[in-house]
């Protein structure tokens, strides 16, 4: 008798055309708006992403990018449309603004490999104010012939105390001295000084920037928010714009019909966000509520003395929220430190410090999202005076919040390790001087841009002041990779002390840290 076989255990039958085979695939060559689109669909439609981009036209999606982005308000659809910009032959003053975006990505000519002293520089327009012209040329010039002076003395300073490996070539001993030489060196490029930068980043970050530049006091940063406006609106460079152009001449050549469907599809225009963008304008809540939180800072601090404060001020006492947010909201709109502008917050009443926090949120328009210094609450809140080149190193990590103070000489200049060595510190420090004094007679000139035009001389080495607010996995990142021995020594500098300041206060959570003393000679050889 023939046994009857077990049933198989198969898997359930899929209703007939069903495919459970995952599909993943990249796509290129659709419009960031049309794609935008495309992937917006995906909530309103079964379409699959290849049938969607077949049936959409640029004309399509701006219909619906009117509707759903603009009428109802549903700004997630522009995170879907990324757009890359180059931006080139600005300062690094509003490069340093442009960036301060916690949703970007980007790269930045590096000040710590390249020599600028070729680059250029920025010129604001200073009108009849003929002196105020003359004496902001001056420095800038003085300010480059001492970064080439020190670059040359510290470099040569370098081949007389650093040996060369013998496994090492003589090209590759000398490039990584050169760069050590740049890292010094840097910190005499005044903010006027031209760089270069690309970013990419997604619409509705593009249009926070705009507004934001379009809202700056300053008026190069101003005029850079117009021209990102006008290049995220009209046509996009093609890399391969003149090959294509020139093979449907060619196609055109041959078949006169060809060609002109050829040149729909080789030749098209494309513009990137025309959409997305085309409503970014300058944010009156931005504009009033700086000048009425500049104003009640100085009311409360009352001109007093800057009081001293450390390299890096970790403030992590017990304060209420509502401390917190006042403080960082008039924090943003003076020179003070931290603690002293606490001290004086907390000595409020409560009315009167719920009425400070009321000034960030009074001109708040109906689709204003809130100032960046409401972005309260984090346990751990350093408090950094370091020099400007250093920062902008700093600034790069976007996980966490940062808080920025204007630039100004009030806090004086930091002196590079290697000036001292190299013998040119009276050199160093005499440029140093005379740049901030600059500063301070270029700030107290006439015309309502005098101030903002002032800042263009103070060289990268001068110090400046910004409140980092983050969570311990942040704090733990940024010491244990800033402080690695391929690191600038300014920055190194910071991230050790900030693990000084977290095994201070929190010691049971020190040995968690990964990082490199500071104070141990590191090879400069190492990069």
């Amino acid at each position: 008798m023939t046994e009857t076989p077990p049933a198989r255990m198969d898997a359930p039958a899929l209703p007939e055309g069903r495919n459970n085979q995952t599909e993943v695939f990249a796509v290129h060559g659709a419009d960031p708006e049309v794609l935008a689109y495309a992937m917006a669909k995906y909530s309103r439609s079964s379409l699959s992403m290849k049938e969607s981009l077949r049936e959409i036209s640029s004309q399509r999606a701006e219909q619906f990018l009117n509707t759903f982005y603009f009428q109802y308000g549903h700004r997630s659809i522009a995170d879907l449309a990324h757009v890359a910009f180059a931006v080139e032959r600005l300062s690094l003053l509003a490069a340093i603004v442009l960036v301060d975006e916690q949703r970007w990505d980007g790269q930045e000519r590096s000040t710590r490999y390249q020599n600028f002293r070729k680059s250029g520089w920025y010129m604001p327009d200073f009108g009849a104010d003929t002196a105020s012209a003359t004496l902001y040329r001056e420095t800038v010039e003085q300010l480059f012939a001492a970064y080439h002076s020190v670059f040359e003395a510290v470099f040569a300073s370098l081949k007389g105390r650093v040996a060369k490996p013998e496994e090492m070539k003589p090209e590759t001993w000398e490039r990584t001295l050169k760069a050590r030489a740049f890292d010094v060196a840097r910190y005499l490029l005044p903010l006027a000084t031209n760089t270069s930068l690309g970013q990419i980043v997604n619409a509705r970050t593009l249009e926070t920037q705009i507004s934001r530049l379009l809202s700056n006091p300053v008026a190069e940063v101003r005029q850079l928010g117009v021209r990102l406006q006008s290049a995220a609106s009209g046509a996009a460079w093609n890399v391969y714009g003149e090959e294509l152009s020139a093979l449907q001449r060619e196609i055109a050549a041959l078949d006169p019909a060809l060609g002109e469907r050829a040149a729909a599809l080789l030749t098209r225009e494309v513009k990137t966000a025309p959409t997305l963008v085309k409503y970014a304008a300058p944010s009156d809540y931005r504009t009033r509520t700086r000048l009425e939180l500049r104003q009640a800072a100085a009311e409360l601090l009352k001109d007093e003395p800057v009081e001293a404060a450390p390299l890096v001020d970790l403030v992590d006492d017990a304060d209420s929220l509502e401390i917190d947010l006042a403080t960082t909201l008039l924090y943003s709109q003076c020179h003070y430190p931290y603690r002293q502008i606490r001290r004086h917050v907390a000595a409020l009443s409560e009315t009167l410090r719920n009425e400070m926090i009321a000034l960030g949120v009074r001109h708040r328009g109906s689709h204003d999202e809130l100032l960046r210094e409401f972005a309260a609450g984090q346990a751990l809140r350093f408090d950094i005076l370091m020099d400007i080149g250093g920062f902008r190193d700093m600034h790069r990590h976007r996980r966490c919040v940062q808080v920025l103070q204007g630039f100004t000489s009030a806090h004086g200049y930091a002196i590079p390790e290697g000036v001292p060595e190299a013998g040119v510190q009276p050199l160093y420090e005499e440029a140093m001087r005379s740049a901030h004094a600059a500063y301070a007679a270029l700030a107290a000139g006439s015309g309502p841009e005098a101030a903002e035009s002032a800042q263009y001389v103070l060289p990268l080495g001068t110090k400046n002041r910004t409140l980092f607010k983050m969570d311990f996995a942040e704090a733990l990142y940024i010491s244990e990779l800033r402080s690695a021995p391929q690191g600038h020594f300014s920055y190194r500098r910071v991230a050790w002390e900030m693990y000084r300041a977290v095994e201070r206060k929190h010691p049971a959570l020190a040995p968690y840290f990964r990082v490199t003393n500071a104070d141990e000679p590191v090879d400069l050889l190492k990069r």
